[in-house]
């Protein structure tokens, strides 16, 4: 820490809490809270109840749920392949062409998501490329809002990575495809990983472009909750956001596992 006093680590802790529990822990905690609420007319709901949990269980939600779920891993691996295809390739470009071409990929960040999605409906709403209405137009939306993630992980993985590993290898007799196969990506493995996660966090809580573009039957989890709470039913939508919450959060800690394993850590 820059602070090395007694009472002035006290006052920043002080302060690091008040923040992280009135901007993070405060607002989660009033969803789980909505999501047991059996009546919600004071400070606290007047009981607990998993009814709701049982009502959208009964309805989409399972639906809901596989829909993320495939269209993040889906929109993530394509992600993935491609981000670390284009940063491997770039790597052996001049420095102003990377450089150059390493911008495209970061252009849908800047773009807010409900445009990329208007822009891929209008794109693809006419011959010869028809996709309106189909579950693909879902994932190139995904696809595209995700793959600057991917690509900037991976680019940051290569910039630490040591080029003594694959010049040994090379010196060795270790053809290109050898050397990438068995020296360049088991040493950029934890960087695939943790792009592969972040791509998967920002796809299953995608929003702003999935409401332009999603056809029946291929509803995701937050246009679901955006659906319920729009509606005004704001107790089912809280307990949809928490099966959004359990589900992201189970597969990052299998990522972290996986991530430790590879490391050795």
């Amino acid at each position: 820490m820059l602070v090395w006093s007694r009472s002035g680590r006290f006052v920043i802790w002080v302060i690091f809490a008040l923040i992280f529990g009135v901007l993070f822990l405060a607002p989660l905690a009033v969803i789980l809270l909505s999501s047991l609420a059996d009546q919600w007319n004071g400070v606290l709901p007047n009981g607990l109840t998993t009814e709701h949990y049982t009502d959208v269980a009964r309805g989409a939600a399972w639906n809901a749920v596989k829909a993320s779920l495939v269209t993040g891993f889906l929109a993530s691996a394509l992600a993935l392949v491609s981000g670390t295809w284009a940063a491997l390739a770039l790597r052996i470009q001049g420095a102003t062409l990377a450089r150059a071409l390493g911008l495209l990929f970061f252009i849908p960040s800047a773009v807010p998501s409900v445009s990329v999605g208007l822009g891929l409906l209008v794109a693809f709403s006419h011959p010869p490329l028809l996709l309106n209405g189909t579950i693909a137009i879902v994932m190139i939306a995904h696809f595209v809002l995700i793959s600057a993630f991917t690509f900037g992980n991976v680019s940051a993985g290569l910039a630490r990575l040591s080029p003594d590993f694959e010049q040994v290898a090379s010196s060795l007799g270790a053809r290109p495809a050898y050397r990438l196969r068995h020296v360049t990506l088991p040493l950029l493995a934890p960087y695939l990983v943790a792009a592969f996660g972040l791509s998967f966090a920002l796809s299953m809580g995608e929003l702003g472009a999935t409401v332009m573009v999603y056809p029946p039957g291929w509803v995701t989890l937050p246009v679901s909750i955006f659906s319920l709470t729009d509606r005004g039913d704001i107790f089912a939508g809280a307990a949809l956001t928490m099966i959004l919450v359990a589900a992201t959060l189970v597969l990052l800690l299998g990522l972290e596992r996986i991530t430790k394993r590879a490391t050795g850590a």
